[in-house]
């Protein structure tokens, strides 16, 4: 399944203090769609409300012609939107393959879970670590599992919330290229990232958040010299938000 994953007006404050202010974003079908934006300016809380870990004040939120809004994570998942975290959601006391096998029994189904969890584990160059406990992984691999954890589940959009923060280069270079290929093979991504290389170097377009709002949308030749990023992000060396 393919599908545009779309936030329509988003609204969302906490205690008083606007967070997302009519927020709009659309991942298309097909293509990799970067999301940046100064300490603060809202990225993980689009990422929250869009795969139901926060509840909207106003808005909606779509999944092709689906609404999403107000969905739970769990039926958001089974719906098929799969995300990864800032900091990686493994279970350290599970072997790697068994990590593998949790999204098949929780969300939608996939063919043979154990032949798919260990061709996933091949693909993101991890499968040597299958019997391994998940958390002697380095940072950087289980990022790699949680990408392949995702993917199990077969999602037709996948959010990737920081995929190079804390990872070594040339493990950069390896999930990007992951990346670049699934997306090549139909896969859908919508991706937080403060390493401008890797985003401008991967997405297709790239929108920016500046205090809830979305100030820019556009492909990353174009955000690059639009002013208005310049100074809300490019030049202020910010990293990511919470």
């Amino acid at each position: 399944m393919t599908a545009d994953l779309r936030a329509d007006r988003v609204t969302k404050s906490f205690g008083g203090v606007l967070a997302l202010d009519g927020c709009s974003l659309t991942a298309p079908a097909g293509q990799i769609t970067g999301l940046i934006g100064p300490n603060g300016s809202g990225k993980t809380t689009l990422f929250n409300v869009m795969t139901g870990y926060e509840r909207i004040d106003a808005g909606q939120v779509y999944l092709g012609a689906r609404r999403i809004t107000g969905a739970s994570p769990h039926r958001v998942f089974a719906l098929g939107v799969g995300r990864t975290f800032q900091l990686t959601r493994i279970f350290p006391r599970l072997t790697v393959l068994e990590n593998m096998l949790v999204p098949a029994q929780r969300g939608r189904p996939a063919r043979p879970h154990r032949e798919r969890a260990l061709e996933l584990l091949a693909f993101t160059g991890i499968a040597d670590h299958a019997r391994e406990l998940a958390g002697t992984l380095s940072y950087g691999q289980r990022k790699l599992l949680e990408l392949a954890y995702i993917l199990v589940a077969d999602p037709a959009v996948v959010l990737l919330d920081e995929p190079a923060g804390g990872v070594n280069p040339s493990l950069i270079h390896h999930i990007a290229d992951r990346i670049s290929e699934l997306n090549k093979a139909g896969q859908t991504f919508l991706i937080v990232e403060h390493n401008m290389e890797f985003v401008m170097g991967l997405c297709h377009q790239v929108t920016v958040l500046d205090s809830g709002t979305v100030v820019a949308s556009g492909p990353p030749e174009v955000i690059r010299t639009d002013p208005r990023v310049l100074d809300a992000y490019l030049g202020t060396g910010t990293d990511d938000d919470d």
